[in-house]
């Protein structure tokens, strides 16, 4: 029992271990995430309604999209981006690796009669001939990638992007890093059933990393039948160290706003987001 315990609570090294899909190809964990997506009081999953809407607003007013604009959404989800953003005219595609995800998307396109390409990937693996004017990655899901992922993502973004193509996406602050606790919990069905819908023991351990600005939510999962581990890695960012990584990457930084919907840029705030164009 001790030797379990010590391995419940070891702390691995930044991005060791990588289980996206524990979280969104696991048939139960992936129906719990779109519940998630679709309260659209909250922001968990995705941001609440009324937020998104100005979002979509502020894209297509701030990047002139229309009927000749083509975007690629990475991390889609049920569509709430690129369902708004094609009936606004765009050529739109949304890859994700939640197939319960794309078929509410999917759904949702029929049923409005819009033909949205949706690709069910790792977006890290996605692969098209199709070049776009703006690539979207939104709800910090940059943050969740390890350095050597972002090279790859910022390699295929600028892969897919037409000269001139523009990038849009946010990222955690180094407030919000600075906010977070190392902590430890244990507790029966943790998040109201959200890992299994069988009975299990869930183990939290929160933990920083200072100098690499990253914390991981290690959850442990106890079933009476298996154990399983899922990582919840974040990196946070500053604004010269988010305009380094575009930088070394082909890209050229043309703003920081507060978020997604073109607030003005808050030092103190938890989150910014980012305009970079291609070189």
């Amino acid at each position: 029992m001790f030797k379990k315990l010590k391995e419940i609570n070891s702390r691995p090294t930044p991005f060791q271990f990588y289980t996206a899909g524990e979280l969104w190809a696991n048939e139960h964990t992936s129906k719990q995430m779109l519940k998630y997506h679709l309260n659209e009081a909250i922001d968990v999953s995705s941001r609440n309604k009324s937020f998104i809407e100005r979002s979509a607003e502020w894209i297509v007013s701030h990047f002139g999209v229309d009927d000749n604009t083509t975007i690629a959404d990475f991390g889609c989800g049920p569509g709430l981006y690129t369902t708004r953003l094609a009936e606004r005219g765009a050529t739109v595609t949304g890859i994700d690796f939640s197939e319960n995800s794309l078929n509410y998307a999917k759904q949702i396109a029929g049923q409005k009669g819009l033909e949205i390409n949706y690709v069910h990937t790792n977006y890290l693996d996605f692969e098209t001939t199709q070049r776009f004017d703006l690539i979207t990655m939104i709800m910090c899901d940059f943050c969740a990638l390890s350095p050597e992922q972002r090279k790859i993502i910022l390699s295929k973004f600028s892969s897919l992007l037409k000269t001139g193509g523009t990038v849009l996406l946010d990222v955690y602050s180094l407030n919000s890093f600075n906010q977070k606790e190392e902590s430890t919990t244990y507790e029966l069905n943790q998040l109201n059933g959200f890992w299994s819908p069988k009975d299990y023991y869930c183990f939290v351990n929160t933990f920083k990393y200072d100098k690499e600005k990253v914390t991981l939510d290690k959850y442990t999962i106890i079933e009476q039948s298996q154990t399983r581990i899922v990582y919840n890695w974040l990196q946070y960012f500053s604004k010269e160290s988010l305009s380094e990584e575009f930088n070394e990457n082909g890209f050229k930084v043309e703003g920081f706003f507060a978020d997604v919907a073109g607030e003005s840029f808050d030092p103190g705030a938890t989150e910014f987001a980012l305009v970079a164009r291609k070189i």
